[in-house]
C-alpha cells in the first residue's frame, strides 16, 4: 500500500532577515550564510532522495553573489517559491500596489537568478491579508501556504519580542501580528480554497498537531531536544500518528537554522536551539526525517498542490 503524501518546504530566511525582524543592528549590511547552509541542506536531501520547496527572499535572489547558490537548488530538482522581496512580517500592512511590487520584484529576481518563475507563496512570519490573497490570485499563483493554525502564535511573539532589546516602539507595533493571532488556531488544517475578487486560490496550511494545534516545525522539535531528545522524538512520533489517524495532509516547514548551530554564527543566540553545534542539531533532524520518510512519501509543495487540484 503506497504511503500518503506529505509536502516539505524550507523558508530560506537569511542572516540579515532574522536580524532585521529581531531589530538587531547591522542587518542593513545584508550579512549572509547561504553559502554555508544551502550546500549543507542539499547534501542531506540528496542522500535521502527528497525533493522539497525552497521559499526564496527576493533581496537575496537579486544579489549576483547568490545566483550560483540558488541555481544549485534548481539543478538538484527542487521547487522554488516566493517568500517576498524584503522579508517583512508586516506584509499585511502593505497596500495593494506595494504587495504587487513586492511579488513582481521577487519573481523577476528569482527568474533572473535561476530561470524559474515561482507559482507558490508563503508570507514571512505567516503574514497574510485579503489584499495579499487577491494579488496572488490576480498574478496567477497556484497556491499560498501562509496560514499557521495554532493558538500559540501570541506566545511565540511574546518570547521573540522579550528577547529583542534594540527594538523601538514603532518597530514593535509593526510586529504586533508576528506569528499570528490566537484565533488563527481555529483555522482548518486541511487545504482549502480562498475566494478572492479575482478568482480562487488554493491554501495549503502549515501543519500543526491535529486536535491540539501545537506546532510541528522542526525548529520547535529542536528546541524540545535541548531539554530531552527522547521527548522531541516522542512528540514527533505522536504528531505523525495523529496526522495519519485523522487523515491530515502533512505539510512540514523547515528553516535554515534547523541545520545551523553556534559554531556557524554567534549573531543568532536569541533564536531557540542556536546554542547547540550544528552537527548535534543535524543528527536529530536526520532521526526526525527517518520517522517522516517511513510514514509519508515526501515531496515539494507544488506536487502537493497538483495532487489536490487533480482531486
Amino acid at each position: 500500500m503506497p504511503l500518503p503524501f506529505a509536502s516539505v518546504s524550507l523558508d530560506l530566511d537569511n542572516l540579515w532577515s532574522y536580524l532585521k525582524t529581531h531589530g538587531e543592528p547591522g542587518w542593513q549590511e545584508y550579512p549572509s550564510y547561504l553559502g554555508i547552509v544551502v550546500p549543507r541542506v542539499l547534501e542531506i536531501l540528496r542522500s535521502r532522495n527528497m525533493r522539497i520547496t525552497w521559499f526564496i527572499v527576493g533581496k537575496d535572489a537579486a544579489d549576483p553573489q547568490h545566483h550560483s547558490i540558488l541555481r544549485s537548488i534548481v539543478e538538484a530538482g527542487h521547487e522554488l517559491g516566493n517568500h517576498s522581496f524584503h522579508h517583512e512580517p508586516w506584509l499585511h500592512l502593505y497596500s495593494e500596489a506595494e504587495i504587487d511590487r513586492e511579488l513582481a520584484d521577487t519573481e523577476a529576481a528569482i527568474r533572473e537568478a535561476t530561470g524559474v518563475t515561482p507559482t507558490g507563496f508563503r508570507g514571512p512570519g505567516f503574514s497574510h491579508s485579503p489584499t495579499l490573497l487577491n494579488v496572488l490570485a490576480k498574478r496567477g499563483y497556484r497556491y499560498d501556504c501562509s496560514t499557521f493554525p495554532t493558538f500559540l502564535g501570541p506566545l511565540a511573539r511574546a518570547y521573540y519580542l522579550m528577547t529583542a532589546k534594540n527594538m523601538s516602539a514603532e518597530e514593535r507595533e509593526k510586529r504586533k501580528k508576528l506569528f499570528g493571532r490566537f484565533e488563527d488556531g481555529f483555522r482548518p488544517l486541511t487545504p482549502f480554497q480562498w475566494d478572492t475578487p479575482t478568482g480562487k486560490l488554493l491554501e495549503i496550511p502549515v501543519t500543526t498537531m491535529p486536535v491540539f494545534k501545537v506546532p510541528l516545525h522542526v525548529s520547535y522539535l529542536l528546541y524540545l531536544g535541548c531539554y530531552s531528545k527522547a521527548l522531541a522524538k516522542l512528540y514527533w512520533r505522536t504528531a505523525l500518528t495523529m496526522c495519519r489517524a485523522t487523515g491530515t495532509q502533512l505539510s512540514l516547514l523547515l528553516h535554515p537554522l534547523d541545520f545551523m548551530g553556534s559554531d556557524d554564527t554567534d549573531r543568532l543566540s536569541f533564536f531557540p536551539a542556536m546554542q547547540r553545534p550544528h552537527a548535534e542539531k543535524i543528527h536529530l533532524v536526520n532521526e526526525l526525517f527517518d520517522m517522516l520518510q517511513s510514514t509519508y512519501d515526501c515531496g515539494p509543495m507544488g506536487e502537493h498542490a497538483e495532487r489536490l487540484i487533480a482531486h
